[in-house]
């Protein structure tokens, strides 16, 4: 599961910290980015990121070779991955995303209407009774992440039952 934080740099938004977690929840990558161009606003108590954590931070380019390293070929599963793939200047193949926030069956276990498209946050709240993304210093991608994969495991089976159904119609 990816889970990331972005800056802005003008209007544009960069990465600035990635978190990748295994199935299973262990870190499997965790790393401060440094974006192309001087960050304009942190975004901190969005973000979490501070200048600090830019100063030693890999360079983009090299952060983004080692991240589509790890994600080519695999089943990526994202809470609206789109944005993700977006700072990364990257396209997964659709059939190896899992979008928790495009996932009816969980918003259904979430008591929430199949197509609305729910935050990351309220998700984890309704569906778990666990806060998370709290505290002024801005949400962790490794919590996100790892609360990403959880959400996707909980209606994994019947998801991929689903798509797997949906695939041999077509």
């Amino acid at each position: 599961s990816l889970g990331k934080d972005e800056v802005s740099v003008g209007r544009i938004n960069q990465l600035a910290r990635c978190s990748i977690v295994s199935y299973q929840g262990d870190v499997i990558y965790d790393k401060f980015i440094k974006p192309t161009m001087p960050v304009t606003d942190y975004r901190t108590r969005w973000s979490g990121i501070r200048p600090r954590d830019l100063v030693h931070a890999t360079p983009y380019t090299v952060a983004r070779k080692e991240i589509l390293k790890l994600l080519m070929g695999k089943v990526v599963i994202g809470h609206a991955i789109h944005n993700d793939c977006k700072v990364l200047s990257y396209s997964h193949p659709t059939a190896l995303i899992r979008d928790t926030s495009k996932i009816p069956l969980l918003n259904t276990k979430a008591g929430l209407a199949a197509t609305e498209c729910a935050s990351l946050k309220r998700l984890t709240k309704l569906i778990f009774n666990r806060d998370i993304q709290t505290g002024k210093k801005g949400h962790s991608s490794v919590e996100d992440a790892k609360a990403t994969m959880e959400l996707y495991k909980v209606v994994e089976v019947e998801w991929e039952m689903q798509l797997a159904s949906n695939s041999q119609a077509s």
